[in-house]
């Protein structure tokens, strides 16, 4: 299953930790996976490529960690609360292969 945790200094969201495969489908046929990553790079890229925001990311094998720097996180609330809600959509659609969790 994969695991979408996103962290939240009261009402604004600052990150995210996503991690696992999904088991949907073997590794290059798997949609959720597929779907769940490219959001993910989509959001990354866009907060740190195209809004210049500083964030620390790491990106592992089956991992990615998102974290926006304090200073910038009003900058960044809209795309990440986006995520939140494509990644919601795709629980409700594939709920065995899928979990988001808020941490604040």
């Amino acid at each position: 299953m994969t695991k979408a945790t996103f962290y939240f200094d009261g009402n604004v969201p600052y990150g995210f930790l996503i991690s696992g495969h999904s088991g949907f489908a073997e590794e290059g046929e798997d949609i959720v996976c597929a779907s769940v990553s490219s959001a993910s790079y989509m959001v990354a890229n866009t907060i740190t490529e195209i809004l210049k925001v500083n964030a620390d990311i790491n990106v592992s094998d089956a991992k990615m960690k998102l974290i926006v720097n304090k200073e910038q996180r009003h900058i960044t609330k809209d795309i990440l609360l986006g995520l939140k809600l494509h990644l919601e959509g795709l629980k409700e659609q594939y709920p065995e292969f899928l979990e988001t969790l808020m941490e604040v």
